[in-house]
């Protein structure tokens, strides 16, 4: 089993930024990919970002060139930097870890982020 624990959200004004973490703990020597996720009212969780302990970082065209997505293997922890923030940005961010193997995706409790024009 993996805990995945996000903190860092909040209300920031368009424009701006927030950096969130997520911790992973249990089984972490199981964990591949690790991510970000979101979903915003009334609408279907989307993918953001994610990394793989080597090092290969995918984004969402949404948040090419103003997201950056960092991990530290060595707290195992993943960080998801957003700058340039926009209300479009507004939803609950998940933190989200896939396992080696068996693939089984863990997700965090979630943190919200709201973005005031």
């Amino acid at each position: 089993q993996v805990q995945l624990v996000e903190s860092g959200g909040g209300l920031v004004q368009a424009g701006g930024s927030l950096r969130l973490s997520c911790a992973a703990s249990g089984s972490i020597r199981s964990l591949n990919t690790m991510g970000w996720y979101r979903r915003a009212p009334g609408k279907q969780r989307e993918f953001v970002a994610s990394a793989t302990p080597g090092g290969t970082i995918n984004y969402a065209d949404s948040v090419k060139g103003r997201f950056i997505i960092s991990r530290d293997n060595a707290k195992n922890t993943v960080y998801l930097q957003m700058n340039s923030l926009k209300p479009e940005d507004t939803a609950v961010y998940y933190c989200s870890g896939t396992t080696y193997v068996t693939m089984n995706t863990y997700w965090g409790q979630g943190t919200l982020v709201t973005v005031s024009s």
